[in-house]
């Protein structure tokens, strides 16, 4: 979390270019920590890129040297004397919806962290579809200096990326973790140099935007069934998925691309 300060300015940057949609996190003097502003601003640019058939892949960072220092303090802590803040009600309508609509997003989620990474802010980058980080960025899992419990699909995605033992141990330490760190244990995809970050992650969005991305929709569709699923359930969620693909445009293109032996021009249909 971190300590309030003075913000101005739109919390949330939008940017729309080759397919791709960018969101930067645009709270720089707190480290983009979340306020109910910036929380709402995510949520309804993350509803507008799953109504928008023109985008095809969405980008999340932060502005300034951080990518998101979790909570703002400002609205987490009792006011003149006043009551303490349910910080359950905060996660329930700040973070909660937040993380179902990037699982949820039939279209690819990069995540490039530009910074530190702290509680909340750390959380929602592992729930991304791919996270890149710099390689000044790192990780930590905050909560416990405060007394509180991983929120932001924390206690779900993390041990499911890196076993039990290590989660439990980012979590009850919370010890700051390198970039470099977060890549060999599976929680991020790649490391780059900080100057190469966004021009990385921005092509690679590109990329995916052009590609068939009904089918990464699909594939993400499954792989959120599989963390519930048994083996039996999961081979009817991928036949029911292989039907749905086989009937899209994008499909014919391919096909059709691959008899004429010409490269496939696909439209996310």
């Amino acid at each position: 979390m971190s300590s309030p300060s003075p913000s101005s300015g739109p919390s949330l940057l939008v940017e729309r270019a080759n397919g791709v949609l960018t969101l930067t996190l645009n709270r720089p003097d707190v480290l983009n920590s979340f306020n109910a502003d910036m929380a709402r601003a995510l949520q309804g640019a993350l509803a507008d890129a799953a109504a928008d058939d023109t985008v095809r892949a969405v980008v999340l960072t932060g502005a300034g040297r951080g990518f998101c220092a979790g909570q703002d303090l400002a609205e987490a802590l009792p006011r003149d004397g006043g009551p303490i803040p349910d910080i359950g009600e905060i996660v329930k309508t700040s973070y909660n919806p937040i993380i179902r609509a990037i699982r949820t997003l039939e279209k690819p989620v990069l995540c490039a962290v530009n910074g530190i990474a702290a509680g909340a802010g750390a959380n929602l980058a592992f729930a991304c579809d791919l996270t890149i980080a710099a390689d000044s960025a790192s990780f930590v899992e905050s909560f416990a200096k405060l007394g509180l419990i991983p929120d932001t699909s924390g206690t779900f995605f993390v041990p499911r990326l890196v076993g039990l033992q290590r989660a439990t141990g980012m979590f009850f330490l919370a010890e700051k973790m390198p970039a470099n760190k977060a890549k060999e244990w599976g929680l991020i995809w790649d490391v780059v140099p900080s100057a190469e970050l966004i021009a990385t992650v921005t092509k690679l969005a590109e990329q995916l935007a052009a590609q068939a991305t009904r089918g990464f929709g699909l594939t993400k569709r499954a792989l959120n069934a599989s963390f519930a699923n048994g083996l039996d359930a999961q081979l009817d969620v991928e036949a029911q998925a292989m039907h749905e693909a086989g009937r899209t445009a994008d499909y014919a293109e391919g096909v059709r691309a691959f008899l004429e032996k010409r490269a496939p021009v696909y439209q996310g249909k």
